[in-house]
């Protein structure tokens, strides 16, 4: 599955009355795996930023002002990000912004360039329903390094949400077994080669005892009875 973090910084807070993007930074996952095929620019927004907004992103207007416009970087954004699967941290604010820009030229919108929206946002708060889920408060909280971020950034922003994600995701994502393949000593496949027999191991007693304060600790985060046992608990 391909997947692309994204994220933006903008002249402020709405495109409705005219602010623009001024930075997209993409961080690129393969089945969940950074691959480094990642995407950023600056871009001149036009126009002068808010001062709130220069503040968290520190890009000023000379600066921005001999980059490309957004319609010069749009098709290569559309080739970057065409049916992958999107990740956002409060998806409505940047997608909001990514759609105005593609109306502005006459594009079909931003999101219908992707497939499906993750906003990890949403995820946080329903993982940790009362907490601080900025982004700042998640890379504390699943051990992401952000010392380094002095101001926002829009790859930089991109490459610990990445991280972020895969934290709050990890975990087995597949109970299938991929086919082993038999080589001979000088590298041949050799073929009808039957698999080993699967050998059962059950867990021990202090396995099953690991594991069941495990969930107790997760039953206590959530105040309640964590999705496994809803998942392992008898039928009827």
């Amino acid at each position: 599955m391909r997947q692309i973090v994204v994220d933006t910084e903008t002249t402020g807070l709405n495109p409705r009355t005219g602010d623009r993007i001024l930075e997209i930074g993409c961080v690129e996952l393969h089945n969940r795996m950074l691959t480094g095929n990642n995407y950023h620019r600056y871009i001149n927004p036009e126009r002068d930023s808010d001062e709130g907004a220069l503040n968290v992103h520190g890009l000023t207007t000379e600066f921005l002002s001999d980059k490309p416009k957004f319609a010069d970087i749009v098709e290569e954004l559309r080739e970057y990000i065409a049916g992958a699967e999107v990740i956002i941290h409060n998806a409505p604010f940047d997608l909001g912004f990514l759609n105005a820009e593609f109306k502005r030229l006459n594009l079909p919108s931003f999101s219908e360039h992707i497939g499906n929206v993750i906003d990890t946002l949403v995820q946080a708060k329903e993982m940790h329903p009362g907490k601080r889920n900025s982004l700042d408060a998640l890379c504390d909280r699943y051990g992401v390094s952000n010392s380094h971020r002095k101001l926002h950034g829009a790859l930089l922003d991109a490459e610990l949400l990445a991280d972020v994600y895969l934290s709050m995701t990890r975990g087995q994502n597949s109970l299938s077994m991929e086919e082993e393949v038999a080589v001979s000593a000088d590298g041949e496949a050799l073929d009808n080669v039957p698999l080993a027999d699967i050998i059962f191991q059950p867990a021990s007693a202090d396995e099953l005892a690991e594991h069941e304060a495990t969930l107790a600790g997760l039953d206590k985060a959530v105040k309640g009875a964590c999705i496994w046992r809803a998942l392992t608990a008898p039928a009827g």
